[in-house]
């Protein structure tokens, strides 16, 4: 088992790529803490995960509320002496509008969830990770704001996914010398829950007319990827496999942003 003996915390767990991931932990021995803001959800996954044997809790958390995510993570320390793996998993779409309809408040959300949520998930966890002197971290961005640019409209999202990349690569050096690794996941379309929470408007004004080929994503012919996919992906990187590897970003969207960015 890859992660025997470790213990994670995953962010937005609740569903897609954060739940895929929590089983994929815990399948792999480790003890997971799954975060998000809807309980329900939270309790789902981690049912599934004690169903099949393994060890996870349910820790309700706010990522965009700092002094919340302090109490979130220190609940996972107390309860298992030790915090190894990070995935900054939680985030949102938020709004895709054209700018002069964009409001400040809808902005300031995205950047609260996305961003700063990120800054402050790995801001609460550092400290315990030094105290193991290693652990890993991994963020989840997106191919917007990093390799594509043509999603008309969806500036604040990107803004927060280039934003995530370039926190990941400061921390990658400050944090080498506690031999913690820090990695970002950039995925391009992938069958999760995501595209609920997005509200989008008038985006024909803000959009170039642009047609592609046949096939959107070209190693499955437009099909999207999946959250296991994914989940596997993260898991390579929070495991000693990945040993070497900080600092680095990861596209995984099957060619997708090459033909699209």
């Amino acid at each position: 088992m890859r992660l025997a003996g470790k213990v994670a915390l995953v962010t937005g767990g609740g569903s897609g790529i954060g739940a895929a991931s929590a089983k994929l932990f815990a399948k792999e021995g480790a003890r997971v803490a799954v975060l998000g803001r809807t309980r329900e959800k939270l309790d789902e996954v981690v049912e599934e995960i004690r169903k099949g044997g393994g060890e996870a809790e349910v820790v309700q958390g706010d990522v965009s509320d700092y002094a919340d995510m302090e109490r979130a993570v220190g609940e996972v320390v107390e309860r298992w002496g030790r915090l190894d793996v990070v995935f900054a998993n939680a985030g949102v779409n938020g709004v895709w509008a054209p700018i002069d309809e964009l409001a400040p408040e809808e902005w300031n959300k995205t950047l609260a969830i996305n961003l700063s949520g990120t800054f402050y998930t790995i801001k609460a966890a550092v400290p315990h990770l030094k105290r193991q002197e290693g652990g890993s971290i991994v963020v989840t961005s997106s191919v917007n704001g990093t390799r594509m640019f043509s999603n008309s409209g969806a500036s604040a999202y990107a803004t927060t996914k280039a934003g995530q990349v370039a926190l990941t690569k400061m921390l990658a050096l400050e944090l080498a010398k506690h031999r913690i690794r820090v990695n970002v996941i950039c995925p391009g379309a992938i069958t999760t829950e995501i595209e609920e929470s997005t509200e989008k408007r008038d985006l024909a004004e803000a959009r170039e007319p642009i047609e592609y080929p046949e096939g959107e994503i070209p190693l499955t012919d437009g099909k999207p990827g999946s959250a296991e996919q994914v989940a596997q992906l993260v898991l390579f990187l929070a495991c000693d496999e990945s040993s070497h590897i900080t600092g680095t970003p990861v596209w995984i969207d099957g060619g997708q942003s090459l033909m699209q960015g």
